[in-house]
């Protein structure tokens, strides 16, 4: 996942660039990346959510381990912030906040990885949202 990650923050410069993570929920607000997509890049300072496909993606990859959805599903979003700090936008903060408690959605909670490449390091944060509108820092292992 890294090496995936690391080359679509390459290809996008300093435009932001995003997808979606799926993968095992191991602990207490600790999560393996198992797959993730990545999306084709923004602007600059804002990266827009490309939902086509994306649904077909998370039922191939929870079909793919027996339907376990407590244990192997949709985690939630990561995106870049090439030239800003990897911690949540006040922007981040609302996007994540309104989806997690979204009652459609269903989700029991959300993670966002906020990533950006500091010359050849890959750094970010990760955060856990709650239905109760709480937000954890939380652990995020990439697979491979």
């Amino acid at each position: 996942m890294r090496i995936v990650l690391e080359a679509a923050l390459r290809r996008a410069g300093h435009k932001e660039c995003g997808g979606v993570l799926m993968g095992e929920h191991v602990g207490p607000n600790h999560f393996v990346v198992r797959r993730l997509t990545v999306h084709r890049p923004g602007a600059v300072a804002f990266f827009v959510r490309h939902l086509g496909g994306v649904v077909g993606a998370i039922k191939r990859y929870c079909q793919a381990h027996g339907n376990d959805y407590q244990r192997f599903n949709y985690l939630g979003e990561w995106h870049s912030h090439p030239l800003f700090s990897v911690q949540p936008s006040t922007q981040d903060h609302a996007s994540m906040r309104a989806l997690v408690t979204d009652r459609s959605v269903g989700a029991n909670f959300v993670v966002l990885m906020v990533v950006r490449l500091n010359s050849t390091e890959l750094e970010g944060s990760v955060h856990t949202y709650l239905p109760d509108g709480s937000v954890h820092p939380s652990f995020l292992d990439l697979e491979g």
